[in-house]
């Protein structure tokens, strides 16, 4: 498995869940929840819109990442996706930007909310995870990590 066809997986399996101006749709409902402080919309909508993407990455994905040699544990962040790991080498892709001096995001949190990925956003930074671990995967598996 390479690193093209697992993005291109990875994409389509999102894909079929919802098209991508539907997850957009869901972030930015979610972004104005938290800009309006609206508690309730948020609880709606913020544990099936994480849901779904970790639902897809843990099971619709699961043959594919485990062709590619890599697993998925659950998330640390309360943003993330899964924590993706191959030969040691973990990378957790997530929803929101995250701040590096506040990797949990609680400062983000508190502020008014996190700032949600586009689905375009989210794919790229989902994909640049998934790059490293491919350099780390086992020599016996045959990558292209162009």
């Amino acid at each position: 498995m390479t690193l093209n066809e697992t993005i291109a997986r990875l994409r389509a399996a999102h894909l079929m869940v919802r098209d991508a101006h539907e997850w957009d749709a869901l972030s930015a409902a979610l972004s104005d929840a938290y800009n309006s402080d609206d508690d309730d919309l948020i609880e709606q909508l913020q544990q099936p819109f994480v849901q779904s993407w970790r639902t897809v990455t843990h099971y619709v994905l699961r043959d594919t990442f485990d062709a590619a040699g890599i697993s998925v544990t659950d998330p640390s962040h309360p943003w993330g996706i899964a924590t993706l790991t191959a030969n040691g080498f973990s990378r957790e892709p997530v929803l929101c930007h995250v701040d590096l001096a506040d990797p949990q995001g609680s400062a983000v949190a508190a502020a008014g909310g996190p700032k949600l990925l586009t689905f375009a956003e989210a794919m790229t930074y989902y994909s640049n995870c998934l790059a490293p671990l491919f350099e780390h995967v086992s020599e016996g598996q045959s990558l292209n990590v162009s």
